[in-house]
């Protein structure tokens, strides 16, 4: 098992970091030119600027029960597909369960925003967000082992 996270702009890199190096499982940091990261505890994968390009490298990678952390529900659903277990910023887990009402709220949004209707972004982030990442990341660990 591995963590690999999709790191651009990734709120929860260095946690991720943290909580790997906690359990002893290798992480992987996958980012475009745009982000460019280094780190000491990761392997950092940078790849050519691109649609989509971070998730081609991740898929590329990925192995049946690896952990992924993404923002990306398309991602998400395709790392479901390959056995690995994607988990979100904020700690939800993704799912067989929930992943098509999430795909489903992606696709709306996408529909309101095309058609001018202002959508609002993230607020800002709190140490109760990155709590409950931790938290969940490492419920997530724990039961995959």
């Amino acid at each position: 098992m591995k963590l690999l996270c999709d790191a651009d702009a990734c709120p929860v890199t260095r946690l991720c970091e943290k909580i790997a190096r906690q359990y002893g499982i290798s992480s992987v940091l996958i980012c475009d030119t745009a982000h460019v990261m280094s780190s000491d505890i990761s392997e950092v994968v940078t790849v050519s600027k691109g649609a989509d390009s971070v998730d081609f490298a991740l898929l590329s990678i990925l192995k049946a029960g690896d952990i992924v952390v993404t923002q990306d529900y398309g991602l998400a659903a395709l790392c479901l597909s390959m056995g690995a277990y994607p988990i979100h910023q904020s700690g939800t887990v993704y799912t067989n369960e929930n992943i098509d009402t999430l795909l489903n709220a992606r696709h709306i949004g996408a529909k309101l925003r095309r058609a001018g209707v202002r959508t609002k972004g993230p607020k800002k982030r709190t140490a109760n967000q990155d709590k409950a990442f931790c938290d969940g990341l490492i419920k997530l660990i724990e039961a995959s082992k």
